[in-house]
């Protein structure tokens, strides 16, 4: 019997032994649900009071002594139910008031608002980011400079970052800094004529962020992401202006 379902519902280990101690035993007297569940009297007592609190105990009197029943497992669903109508309740609170409020102590810029990354999982997680913050936004558009030496480094650690992106429904211009590079679905591509060499790097702009991914080494990338309306909205102007001159 996978019990970890009523662990979620909000009952501890002791709670859950009592309640199955009484479904076995009916009807019973503290002494006895104490005996059946192997926990002290006193602590019995306690958690018995908390399960009636909750609905799924009952208790009456029978002579001078109390005795308690387990209340139909159905019971669970009515707390299963309640339990949901709260972290909705909840949710909406802090969708509606209290992320607003918190985010109205956050300063304007901070350093937490440039973080830096590092290797394959650094940019995993970079790639991730720009896929699932752009999937929030209403139109779903984002915009990068690439060049040619990063390519092969850039998808090495989420190979099906493109077919991700489809899904999600999310379009991409690109400017490419150099030949090279594909058109895929729900993108755009333009071209800049570069002659010499052309240094790694890569220019994600998903506001309120922008990334900045380029080769510390021969094969090993590091990212820079800033956090900021007002640098991303800047970055985006750029880009749309020599995107319109292309």
């Amino acid at each position: 019997m996978n019990l970890g379902t009523l662990e979620q519902l909000g009952l501890d280990q002791k709670e859950i032994k009592l309640y199955l101690a009484l479904l076995k035993l009916g009807t019973a007297s503290i002494r006895d649900i104490a005996a059946e569940a192997d926990i002290n009297r006193g602590t019995t007592y306690e958690t018995l009071k908390g399960l009636a609190g909750k609905g799924i105990v009952s208790y009456f009197p029978k002579g001078k002594r109390r005795v308690f029943c387990a209340e139909p497992p159905e019971k669970l669903l009515d707390l299963a139910e309640e339990k949901k109508q709260s972290l909705e309740q909840s949710i909406e609170e802090m969708k509606q008031k209290l992320i607003p409020q918190l985010n109205q102590l956050k300063p304007d810029f901070n350093a937490g608002n440039v973080r830096f990354y590092e290797g394959d999982s650094g940019i995993e997680f970079v790639l991730k980011d720009i896929l699932n913050t752009v999937a929030k936004q209403d139109d779903k558009n984002y915009s990068i400079f690439s060049s040619k030496p990063i390519r092969q480094h850039l998808y090495r650690p989420f190979p099906n970052y493109t077919q991700q992106r489809i899904r999600k429904g999310i379009n991409v211009r690109v400017i490419a800094i150099g030949e090279g590079g594909e058109d895929a679905e729900l993108s755009e591509r333009k071209w800049i004529k570069a002659t010499g060499n052309i240094d790694a790097s890569y220019i994600a702009i998903y506001p309120p962020k922008v990334a900045m991914i380029s080769l510390a080494s021969t094969d090993y990338p590091v990212a820079v992401v800033i956090d900021s309306q007002e640098i991303a909205s800047t970055q985006q102007i750029i880009f749309d202006t020599l995107w319109g001159s292309l």
